[in-house]
């Protein structure tokens, strides 16, 4: 060991000061998506008159697929150039995006504003997620993966909150979208003076008492998606946890407004999932440290059906919210679980790259969502569509169930 790697050290309270730097650079990565979440389908209707579902949620379509292969283009480049290049890149992209939501003469506007917006976040998120995994080492990794989530996606909810209020006061574009920019420039800013963490990757690779043979690329893909039990059951949940999240961003507002509820309440029940998500981690990521990670996977997968099938069965607003207080609390019990999981399994050598294979499967699932949810809600209607995704994902829980094995102390021997 050289005397720079003797130098680097392992966990989060040896790297309090990155580690607190990359939750908030999260947080503004996650405050991006926010600002679309409880509004676009109404910008849909309202200024482009977008009456097919399927239509109206291509945007989701659009930003599920280029997040989905950036993220896995995001593991390779951080194994081979660096995880704060990759970051500051993902920033610099998200650049045109409020710009292009503010002004947009026509939904192809707004297409390739989500175009840009998958691959930002595709970058930047997948990059806080690795360099959190390197800084934490082996032990608390659930607890990492928890603070990393509780930033995201409570940013994420608080701007669907933020912005429902702004458009319901001021309209629907250009003033919700001011946001956008203030994230870009925070996100930026802080990402230039945040460390590269290759070496603390580098360094617990050679901790571990056994060498692994090089991977390549494609045995790298084949092996996170198929071949390997545990991380294939991890990359199909991942699958199906967004695809129930492209359904509910794109279909619930909708069901939303089609049972009367204002704009105001619409806000608060699209910022009440994610929050509750959000929240939660800080539990159910250190609790999967704890007790493993399998059975909060199946849990958590088995909860997220039984909060869509509660909002499909109801018609206000009070059960609409227990709904999806159910989805946030299943979502929270998977989300930090999946991800500590692969770094339980993976390998630090190529811990990045099964990291970009798994969120390649995790965020195709928004694109598979929304396609099948809107195609669904155009033949037999939206309630039926909510109900389809329901029955898709306590199947889901089932695979883990039986291919999974639990991953948590496991000795890595490959």
């Amino acid at each position: 060991m050289t005397d720079s790697q003797a130098e680097v050290k392992l966990g989060l309270t040896a790297n309090l000061g990155q580690f607190s730097l990359l939750v908030v650079v999260n947080a503004f990565v996650g405050a991006m998506v926010g600002m679309e979440r409880s509004i676009l389908p109404a910008i849909a209707e309202h200024d482009f008159q977008l009456v097919a579902r399927a239509a109206m949620l291509s945007f989701i379509v659009v930003f599920g697929v280029s997040k989905a292969l950036t993220n896995y283009l995001a593991g390779r480049l951080s194994d081979a150039i660096g995880r704060k290049r990759v970051l500051l890149v993902g920033w610099a992209v998200a650049i045109p995006v409020p710009f292009l939501l503010m002004w947009a003469p026509s939904w192809t506007w707004i297409l390739v504003a989500n175009l840009l917006l998958g691959i930002s976040q595709g970058l930047t998120w997948s990059t806080t997620v690795i360099m959190k995994i390197d800084l934490a080492g082996p032990a608390r990794r659930g607890l990492a993966m928890g603070l990393n989530e509780f930033a995201g996606y409570g940013a994420l909810a608080l701007s669907a909150l933020v912005t429902g209020y702004v458009a319901s006061a001021y309209g629907l574009r250009p003033e919700p979208f001011y946001l956008g920019v203030a994230y870009v420039v925070a996100g930026l800013a802080l990402s230039a003076i945040v460390r590269d963490t290759r070496g603390h990757a580098r360094k617990e690779a050679i901790e571990h008492t056994r060498r692994v043979s090089a991977l390549s690329q494609r045995e790298l893909f084949v092996r996170t998606s198929f071949i390997d039990r545990d991380l294939s059951a991890i990359s199909q949940a991942g699958m199906v946890n967004n695809l129930n999240d492209g359904m509910a961003w794109g279909l619930f507002p909708l069901f939303y407004a089609a049972a009367k509820l204002s704009l105001e309440q619409i806000a608060w029940l699209a910022a009440m999932y994610p929050a509750v998500w959000s929240v939660a981690q800080l539990v159910t990521g250190v609790l999967s440290d704890r007790i493993g990670r399998k059975w909060l996977i199946v849990g958590g997968m088995w909860t997220q059906a039984l909060g869509i099938v509660v909002v499909a069965a109801s018609a206000s607003f009070r059960p609409f919210l227990a709904g999806t207080v159910l989805l946030g609390l299943g979502t929270a019990m998977v989300y930090p679980t999946l991800l500590a999981a692969i770094g339980d399994v993976a390998h630090a050598s190529w811990r990045a790259s099964a990291v970009g294979v798994y969120r390649l499967w995790r965020d195709l699932g928004y694109a598979i969502g929304a396609l099948l949810a809107g195609v669904v809600a155009d033949l037999v209607g939206i309630e039926a569509a909510i109900w389809f995704v329901a029955a898709i994902t306590a199947t889901s829980g089932i695979v883990v169930l039986l291919r999974m094995s639990e991953t948590l102390r496991r000795k890595q021997t490959t």
